[in-house]
């Protein structure tokens, strides 16, 4: 499908500079441009591109001045990044979705299918499952007894979605997701590890986005709760009980322990792990592999490190510690001194005895 330039500067709300007539075919990067193809600038550096790119069309800060001549079509907009995901969301709107139960899906009878539902080859659908309008199950997806997906939803092959957990309308569930496994419950006895049944659910609620074999497990009792409009990245665990604030973003290998609740629109960028029994304050950020071990009650606090606290304070902090190896070079070479002094200084026992 073919845009010309003057539709998307419309679409976007841009101005455009150069040929409104140019074709668009497709996407790339700027520094991999080829005719036909949309690119985006937004960073200082990758600016030489600009004047080499291929690229047919160009979208460029509204402030943006060339140092030289470009050859694509500029459209210029107050966001270059934004304004390429909105292309890329209408780009992807527009692709046809498959509809049907292929033969060999697994569909039982008391099964709830809407209208205009993909169901993959081998996807199984257990009793008393309910499966939204809209929704596509690829290949091999499981879902469990009773358990309910919403409407517009894409889960990717190999997503399990265990019984009675729920999932929104329009969410993504990537591939080899898991929702609602036994959440990580035993009880120590002198004759091993008791397991703890868990009788609780999973709930997904609306917009959310799950990443490759990303695991939200369910509750002992009650719900395990990721809110609105979370994005979870791959390899991320969620704990029992736990609770995922609206608009958070959990970035890869982050570890949530059970009944932690993390509060909305906070940051937890790679590998953070959160221990068990705490409160993260909305809008907090945690810096790649900071580790919480108490609760965080202030919101909108930037923390790094282990246990994680003030990333001002722990960079500071940070700074003596890569020093310290020569701090103490300089401390025994101080505490000798200090041993010389002591020993070329007369005892004040020896001056008296020698004033007399």
């Amino acid at each position: 499908m073919e845009f010309k330039a003057q539709q998307i500067a419309e679409y976007l709300g841009g101005t455009i500079e150069g040929n409104p007539e140019v074709s668009i075919c497709t996407f790339a990067k700027i520094e991999e441009g080829v005719p036909g193809a949309l690119s985006f600038y937004y960073d200082p550096k990758f600016e030489p591109y600009l004047y080499q790119t291929q690229s047919s069309v160009v979208l460029v800060p509204t402030t943006f001045q060339a140092a030289q001549p470009v050859q694509p079509t500029l459209i210029r907009v107050d966001d270059p990044r934004m304004a390429i995901g909105r292309l890329l969301s209408l780009h992807e709107s527009m692709k046809p979705k498959r509809t049907g139960i292929d033969p060999k899906a697994c569909v039982a009878a008391t099964a709830k299918i809407g209208k205009d539902v993909y169901i993959g080859p081998f996807a199984v659908v257990e009793d008393n499952a309910e499966i939204g309008d809209g929704t596509q199950l690829h290949p091999h997806v499981v879902i469990g007894e009773g358990a309910r997906i919403g409407n517009n939803c894409t889960l990717y092959p190999n997503v399990t979605v265990y019984h009675d957990c729920l999932v929104g309308n329009r969410c993504i569930l990537h591939a080899g997701a898991v929702i609602g496994a036994d959440g990580f419950g035993f009880s120590p006895t002198a004759e091993g590890n008791e397991k703890i049944p868990q009788i609780g659910i999973a709930v997904i609620e609306d917009d959310v986005e799950i990443g490759a074999n990303s695991c939200v497990d369910r509750a002992m009792m009650g719900t395990t709760n990721v809110r609105k409009d979370v994005k979870i990245d791959n390899l991320v665990q969620v704990g029992h009980n736990s609770e995922i604030g609206a608009h958070t973003v959990l970035c890869g290998q982050v570890g949530v322990a059970g009944s932690t609740k993390v509060g909305e629109w906070c940051i937890m960028t790679g590998q953070v792990g959160i221990a068990g029994h705490l409160t993260v304050a909305d809008r907090t950020i945690a810096a790649a592999q900071a580790g919480i071990a108490t609760s965080i009650r202030k919101p909108g606090q930037t923390i790094m490190g282990y246990p994680a606290y003030d990333a001002k304070a722990c960079s500071r902090s940070y700074i003596v510690f890569k020093s310290l190896p020569e701090m103490a070079v300089q401390l025994r070479q101080l505490q000798k001194e200090v041993e010389q002094l002591k020993s070329l200084t007369p005892t004040p026992s020896a001056e008296g005895e020698g004033s007399k």
